[in-house]
């Protein structure tokens, strides 16, 4: 069954339209929680009560509009929710706990060579451990431009927020990482608000 039909027997009443956007958008959408919380329980209670969101409000669904982009900026919505919730940021760097995915697992390499797996599994818990010290909407507006390649405008409608605003967020979220990615960092990290050196 496609997202159309999916969408249409959802509307009918019928869950099974729902099994197959479950089917479609689960994997992605658990992604994007996760990048944003970087605790994969929290990330699935968030996506899982975005798609029960779904079989509520389906009716005011507007099919001229792509399902996708509705249904991920709910699912970016409640993961940034979540993490203001929180108060806190999960440490990436730290060993996954029993039933935690590992970096490798999330974020797997299309047929590695050996020595291309030691050095990008290091770069990822770098990118990890950087981008989990960005604020809740910084990391939602990288992870919707880049991971979810979504132009800025869609990003700004994605988070519902001005594009001046999002634009701003992902300029000091660009300044950050490069600021705590760049060589130079990896030996003397510089302090969170810290401008990078050119």
């Amino acid at each position: 069954m496609d997202e159309s039909h999916a969408i249409a027997r959802l509307k009918r009443g019928d869950l099974a339209g729902l099994e197959t956007l479950v089917r479609l958008y689960q994997v992605q959408a658990l992604h994007a929680a996760y990048l944003i919380l970087g605790e994969r329980p929290l990330a699935e209670d968030v996506v899982q009560a975005a798609f029960l969101r779904v079989s509520e409000v389906i009716l005011q669904y507007d099919d001229r509009r792509p399902f996708r982009a509705w249904f991920l900026r709910s699912v970016i919505n409640a993961a940034i929710k979540a993490a203001k919730r929180q108060k806190r940021l999960v440490s990436l760097d730290a060993d996954p706990g029993e039933g935690q995915p590992s970096l490798e697992e999330w974020l797997p390499d299309p047929a590695p060579q050996p020595e291309e797996i030691i050095e990008s599994a290091e770069t990822r818990r770098r990118v990890w451990a950087a981008l989990e010290r960005l604020s809740p909407d910084q990391r939602a507006a990288i992870i919707a431009r880049f991971y979810l390649g979504l132009s800025d405008r869609e990003t700004s409608e994605q988070l519902q927020r001005p594009l001046t605003t999002v634009k701003w967020w992902l300029h000091a979220a660009r300044l950050r990482l490069r600021g705590m990615l760049s060589p130079r960092q990896i030996s003397a990290p510089q302090e969170f608000g810290d401008p990078p050196q050119e």
